[in-house]
């Protein structure tokens, strides 16, 4: 069972990698600043979590939700070919959970997109209108 002390604190590595879209009932949603690949990143907000089974049932519960609301508007945003959900966790022990949104043409299809290519930054404004393409997806519907 999960125990929230109200002190969240994202880990370093996520926070470098990321810029933050807001907040779902339980998780922080952030984008990786990755321009290969629209990719977004749930981190609940609970101290001290590594695992799905390290969260309350109810809190699990409403992570599934959360990840099935963002997998959504990310599709819908983006009109990617396949979505890549994950929680692995190796190189960040914090639980996150991927959503990625991958085309038949991108750097790294059909393979899973960690270590393909380097990372490619966002062209000026197109991080901003994919964020608030989102953004109206998940909290203006």
């Amino acid at each position: 069972m999960s125990v929230h002390s109200g002190a969240f604190a994202l880990h370093p590595r996520l926070a470098a990698d990321t810029v933050a879209l807001g907040d779902l009932a339980l998780s922080r949603v952030l984008l990786i600043n990755d321009a290969h690949y629209p990719w977004l990143l749930l981190v609940p907000r609970r101290d001290h979590i590594m695992e799905l089974i390290d969260l309350a049932d109810a809190e699990r519960a409403q992570l599934m939700t959360e990840i099935a609301t963002v997998a959504r508007a990310l599709k819908e945003a983006t009109a990617c070919d396949k979505l890549n959900i994950a929680a692995l966790g190796n190189a960040v022990p914090q639980l996150h959970v991927h959503v990625i949104a991958r085309r038949t043409t991108d750097a790294a299809w059909p393979n899973p997109v960690w270590g393909a290519v380097p990372a490619r930054a966002y062209a000026d404004g197109e991080r901003e209108q994919l964020l608030n393409s989102i953004r109206n997806r998940l909290w203006n519907t």
